[in-house]
């Protein structure tokens, strides 16, 4: 049982990446639980889950120092980028500080959609209104409780802003009217990192999982994973062995 976040199912990486292990290590059979990224270290915490794939680094660390996790590698990253509506009403476009992007919103109450389900981009967002010293509330903030790809499909059709991981707004091409208004800053940079749970009810699996995202053969994997159609890779690896 492999549980990851709802980014890296979004962007299609598991649908090269699975297939890829199991080539590898035919006696396992992976089974992906997609959710946010606290939901996720939550089914590490109860052994519901052998293996995590999530992004948000201090609660990944935090779960292997209570003794939840064997160890943490980092795997890959990419990074957080705020979208909206072409026009923008709210004229963030071409900002690069996020945190003072989200204050222009809050100001002028453009509409944001959030993930409110406390995954790793809910984690970040909350971090980025905490740095603009802004407590979100009101009619524009709506808190979603969804997935990174129903989120961005409703900022979609809603004309509202967003924050979210580039590999997930890259594979909903078409579908999305949402453009890139806010990237480059620092404080969006997107890890990922892989977790062998301590009481694991399958351990071989969670250890070769874990080697294998780790290793050269499964860093060429998420490499050579590009937007379909494009040589946009949507993760770089940076595996810790």
């Amino acid at each position: 049982m492999l549980a990851s976040t709802t980014s890296t199912q979004d962007s299609g990486l598991f649908d090269e990446l699975i297939p890829a292990f199991e080539e590898a290590y035919p006696e396992y059979e992976v089974e992906v639980h997609a959710v946010g990224t606290g939901e996720a270290l939550a089914l590490g915490e109860t052994g519901d889950a052998d293996v995590l794939l999530v992004h948000a680094k201090k609660d990944e660390e935090a779960l292997v120092e209570a003794g939840y996790g064997l160890e943490r590698r980092d795997v890959m990253y990419n990074d957080f980028i705020v979208v909206g509506p072409a026009d923008d009403p709210a004229g963030i476009a071409g900002g690069e500080d996020a945190a003072d992007s989200l204050a222009v919103l809050s100001d002028t109450e453009g509409t944001f959609v959030s993930r409110g389900d406390n995954s790793g981009t809910h984690k970040k967002e909350l971090t980025l209104w905490e740095t603009a010293g802004v407590e979100p509330e009101g009619d524009w903030y709506v808190s979603a409780g969804q997935g990174m790809g129903a989120v961005l499909r409703m900022a979609s059709e809603t004309d509202a802003y967003a924050l979210t991981d580039r590999a997930t707004y890259l594979s909903q091409g078409d579908d999305s009217t949402l453009v890139v208004l806010v990237e480059d800053d620092p404080a969006l940079f997107n890890q990922y990192g892989v977790i062998p749970i301590a009481d694991a009810a399958n351990p071989e699996g969670a250890e070769a999982f874990t080697d294998w995202i780790t290793s050269d053969e499964g860093q060429e994997v998420n490499a050579s994973f590009t937007l379909e159609g494009t040589e946009d890779t949507l993760f770089t690896p940076n595996a810790s062995e």
